[in-house]
């Protein structure tokens, strides 16, 4: 069988390799990077230490808004299809690199699979929402991570092609949580941040909350961004931060604090993995990350009002917050009642890779 895979996002990256692992086996996959994340520490890294085959194109599209972003990708990933004419394509979660991917392929009439199908916050104004609902509905398969995304679809009227295959990155971290684990133990982690960004850190394990702010709603919002800060600096505990250098260039200009914020440059998914396993707690707007503190029991802050991923919620192993300072460390400084239940397996069992490989050879079945 003949695949066209797309990926543009570090979330995608990580997803991509238990699969490509398990599909080149019997089968030919062509990977195509949109180069949405062009930054060699949110791309480069990720594909040298998870083992991603080298794409055979990459577009380099970077940034742009995301009308032009999605335009340029859409056309010269519907040149490849056209050129390769592949059996279906593959696209992961709820990027621009997503939505193009299936667009060009539904327009050529070439199947659709859609990983991680189903999530919905029902916030219409995030563009992730609006690329995750468009792409359900002009998919063939919808690969979905848990059961909730299933009845999501069925509130939609999709029924047919949806499968629960567990969750994808639930794969990749039992996979490397136990090589993140000895690369950096022994204050490795330490060293290796020192060597990237030319300075010393005095941080000690679960003494640091784990901290990313990336989407637009916070980050582009001036009072959101300086709240999300200025909370920060009044936490019982230094704020550790990989920060995207837009994000970086948008404190800049705001003068913002950060004597209790210690800014590194964005990390590789092995050190990423070791600083999620071992903060106090992560403080993020990101899905993926609130994902990877569920599976590793690190609790869990989401700054945003909604969350995609509501099976993290039980048991409070992750909480959400509006963007108001006082709230913010009320949430984040809570008692972790967490810890007193056990974690139920929500996310499948760790063979999702296999599971979507054997859906799309089987057309639909596993």
């Amino acid at each position: 069988m003949k695949l066209i895979t797309i990926v543009g996002a570090r979330p995608q990256f990580i997803k991509a390799a238990p699969f490509s692992k398990v599909f080149r086996e019997n089968n030919n996959e062509i990977l195509v990077h949109t180069g949405q994340h062009y930054d060699k520490n949110m791309s480069d890294v990720f594909f040298e230490e998870l083992g991603i085959p080298k794409p055979e194109y990459n577009l380099g599209v970077g940034s742009g808004t995301h009308g032009q972003q999605t335009g340029q990708m859409l056309e010269k990933i519907e040149e490849i299809v056209l050129k390769e004419k592949p059996d279906g394509l593959l696209v992961y979660g709820d990027t621009n690199s997503t939505l193009a991917g299936a667009l060009a392929a539904s327009k050529l009439n070439i199947p659709v699979y859609h990983v991680e199908a189903g999530l919905r916050s029902y916030n219409k104004l995030m563009p992730e929402e609006q690329n995750r609902v468009l792409t359900d509905h002009i998919s063939e398969l919808l690969l979905c991570p848990t059961q909730t995304a299933i009845d999501n679809l069925e509130k939609e009227g999709i029924t047919k092609g949806v499968l629960n295959t567990g969750d994808i990155m639930y794969d990749v971290v039992l996979r490397n949580i136990d090589i993140s684990k000895k690369k950096y133990c022994n204050g490795e982690w330490l060293k290796e941040l020192y060597k990237d960004n030319n300075e010393t850190f005095n941080l000690i394990e679960k003494e640091y909350y784990l901290a990313t702010i990336h989407r637009a709603e916070n980050t582009d919002d001036p009072k959101k961004l300086r709240n999300i800060f200025n909370a920060f600096e009044k936490m019982d505990k230094p704020v550790l931060i990989p920060l995207h250098p837009r994000t970086r260039k948008l404190i800049e200009e705001q003068n913002i604090k950060l004597n209790n914020v210690v800014i590194i440059k964005p990390v590789g998914y092995l050190l990423m993995l070791y600083l999620t396993a071992n903060a106090h707690m992560v403080v993020t707007d990101s899905g993926g990350l609130q994902k990877e503190a569920y599976f590793l029991k690190t609790p869990c802050t989401t700054l945003r009002d909604q969350t995609e991923w509501i099976e993290t919620l039980h048991n409070e192993w992750n909480v959400l917050s509006s963007i108001n300072i006082n709230e913010i460390i009320t949430k984040v400084t809570r008692e972790l009642n967490c810890f007193k239940y056990p974690q139920p397996l929500l996310f499948g069992d760790g063979h999702a890779a296999e599971k979507i490989c054997k859906a799309i050879e089987n057309g639909g079945k596993y």
